[in-house]
């Protein structure tokens, strides 16, 4: 099925977004599990200088800032590595490390390259990414037409 340049250029930077929007509140719910025990999380409080306290505070502010859209690229890029991290150090040893689905970490994987698809193409158009830099843009050009 072939899609109308005008539908995609009106659709993909949207979806974009609401894939962003999505997968960063359902990365949040993780940290929010590890650290403050919601929902349905851990009894008692974790060491934030352990290996689950650091993956929280990533999840946490990592998934905070690509829910609104900030720094999307670089955020993306090191939740991405945070989940392949994840998936060797914790998942790949319960089971056979090519079938993801037998020892937990199918969701590591897709939050690994849902976020490395991030880091490379942005955040959408309804990222705060995007509406700072819509911001900018006038500057940049007043900048470059006095410089020249």
């Amino acid at each position: 099925m072939k899609l109308s340049p005008s539908f995609t250029d009106t659709w993909v930077p949207r979806v974009l977004s609401i894939l962003r929007i999505v997968s960063a509140y359902m990365f949040m719910l993780h940290g929010t599990q590890k650290l403050l025990g919601f929902p349905a999380g851990r009894s008692g409080t974790v060491d934030l200088m352990s290996l689950a306290g650091v993956a929280g505070m990533l999840e946490l502010v990592g998934g905070l800032l690509l829910l609104i859209g900030l720094f999307t690229r670089p955020v993306a890029f090191l939740l991405s590595g945070e989940m392949a991290f994840a998936y060797f150090i914790s998942h790949a040893p319960r089971g056979n490390p090519l079938l993801p689905v037998t020892n937990g970490g199918d969701l590591a994987v897709e939050w690994c390259f849902v976020f490395l698809f991030l880091a490379v193409v942005g955040g959408g158009q309804w990222a705060l990414d995007a509406v700072l830099s819509r911001r900018r843009e006038p500057v940049d050009r007043a900048l470059t037409r006095a410089t020249t």
